[in-house]
C-alpha cells in the first residue's frame, strides 16, 4: 500500500497548534504554528498484522491509550506544518501495512557439511603443531 492510499478518517484525528521553534523570526514568537496531529488507532480498523507493526514502528510516538502522536514544525505556516503532520501519519500507516517476505529456514548439504568438518579438522591439526618440541 502506497501512503497516498491510505485513507484517514476525521472522526479518528485531532490537532492542536502549538508555539514552535527554529526559523520564522517574530512569527515563530507571535504565531502557533507547529502541528501536533493525534490519531486514534483503534478508530483506523487497521489488520491485526499492521496495528502490532505499527506499534513496532511508532514506538514512543504511540501512547498507552493507543494514540500515535505526531508533531511537525519544520514550516513557518500552521497549514504546511499541518500537511506534513498527516503526511508523515499516512506514510508510517502504509509503511505497517508492508509484510516482509517470509523467512524459510535452509539447511546446509551433505557435503557442506563435510567440508567444514574437514577444515576443522585440518586447522586443528595446525594448532595441535604449536605445542612444545619435546627432544626424544
Amino acid at each position: 500500500m502506497k501512503a497516498d492510499e491510505v485513507d484517514l478518517p476525521e472522526q479518528a484525528l485531532s490537532e492542536t497548534f502549538l508555539a514552535s521553534t527554529g526559523p520564522g523570526g517574530q512569527n515563530v514568537n507571535k504565531v502557533a504554528t507547529a502541528c501536533q496531529l493525534r490519531c486514534d488507532v483503534y478508530a483506523l480498523g487497521l489488520p491485526l498484522h499492521a496495528y502490532e507493526k505499527l506499534k513496532i514502528l511508532a514506538g514512543s510516538k504511540l501512547t498507552q491509550g493507543g494514540e500515535l502522536v505526531i508533531t511537525a514544525r519544520t514550516h513557518r505556516s500552521q497549514e504546511a506544518n499541518r500537511e506534513e503532520a498527516r503526511r508523515r501519519l499516512r506514510e508510517l500507516i502504509a509503511e505497517a501495512y508492508h509484510r516482509d517476505a517470509r523467512r524459510r529456514p535452509t539447511k546446509p548439504s551433505r557435503s557442506a557439511k563435510a567440508k567444514r568438518v574437514d577444515t576443522k579438522k585440518g586447522r586443528g591439526a595446525v594448532k595441535a603443531m604449536r605445542g612444545r618440541v619435546s627432544v626424544d
